[in-house]
């Protein structure tokens, strides 16, 4: 398919006061005219918001991310300027616009890095498109629905158009509302994420099938247990034996439990690009 980029400067405001000048782009791919920003320069990493979210939740761990790489930051099917399609709000759909994305900018194997909706998206990236991935990291994401609390379950159930107007109070109504190119799909967007969270998924046999490195971040106060993390993190082959002396026994894969976090607070706070950094700087198995 032909695509096209129209270009657009923005200016994001960066940790400490400094300013990083992003470069916001639309590509036609996948059909969807798919919004994204451009930061930094070095090896590639795509980054992906979360549900009702959009490239700025990140906050001061984009322009940190983008001091030593070339972070390229995705708006979803929907979510912040790109507009929604004639479609469901599918994880896996949106894995092959990401797909399609990579394709599109001719990149070699750039890191993914997503936070619970995009952190699936990631997921399904390196499951349906694994020759696309470089190294992976999934942010306080599930890999099956029943590992959320029973409350958080409660309260994805009333998520949906009719909620629309109370939730114009909210900080993800105030961004969505400040881009959107259709700021009254609004209602539109509740739905299909409510549709969407009603859906049943456990993706085990297909994450213990990654090959890639993979980093599993979750915080200690999430919307599933701990122990969902580590759960992951096996499958991922972690946690099956002493790293040695020399950590010649460590796993391809690493994990990390972030003290203090919430899922709310885990994707701008500090801690989350000082975690991620280190892993995204090693270098892979075919450049040891």
């Amino acid at each position: 398919m032909a695509s096209t980029s129209t270009e657009i400067d923005r200016d994001t405001q960066g940790a400490r006061g400094s300013e990083t000048k992003g470069v916001g782009r639309y590509a036609d791919v996948n059909g969807i005219k798919l919004y994204y920003e451009i930061h930094g320069t070095g090896r590639p990493l795509i980054l992906l918001h979360g549900g009702l979210g959009a490239i700025e939740m990140f906050g001061p761990n984009l322009p940190a991310l983008a001091g030593g790489r070339q972070v390229i930051g995705v708006d979803l099917q929907g979510h912040g300027r790109t507009a929604d399609i004639d479609r469901p709000l599918s994880t896996a759909l949106m894995a092959d616009d990401i797909a399609a994305l990579i394709t599109h900018l001719k990149l070699e194997r750039p890191d993914l890095m997503g936070y619970s909706l995009g952190g699936g998206v990631a997921l399904l990236v390196a499951v349906r498109h694994p020759e696309l991935v470089g190294r992976l990291v999934i942010i306080s994401t599930p890999i099956k629905r029943s590992a959320f609390y029973p409350d958080i379950l409660a309260q994805q159930g009333q998520v949906g158009a009719a909620a629309a107007e109370a939730m114009k109070q909210t900080p993800m109504y105030q961004l969505y509302a400040s881009v959107a190119p259709r700021p009254e799909d609004w209602p539109r967007l509740l739905g299909k994420i409510g549709d969407a969270m009603k859906d049943d998924f456990d993706f085990s046999k297909e994450v213990a099938a990654i090959k890639a490195a993979t980093l599993v971040v979750a915080g200690d106060a999430d919307i599933f247990p701990p122990a969902h993390a580590v759960e992951v993190f096996g499958l991922l082959g972690g946690g099956k034996r002493d790293g040695g002396w020399d950590g010649s026994g460590r796993p391809t894969s690493r994990l990390a439990i972030l003290p203090g976090l919430t899922h709310y607070a885990i994707f701008s706070a500090p801690a989350l690009a000082s975690t991620v950094i280190p892993f995204l700087d090693e270098p892979t198995p075919k450049e040891s």
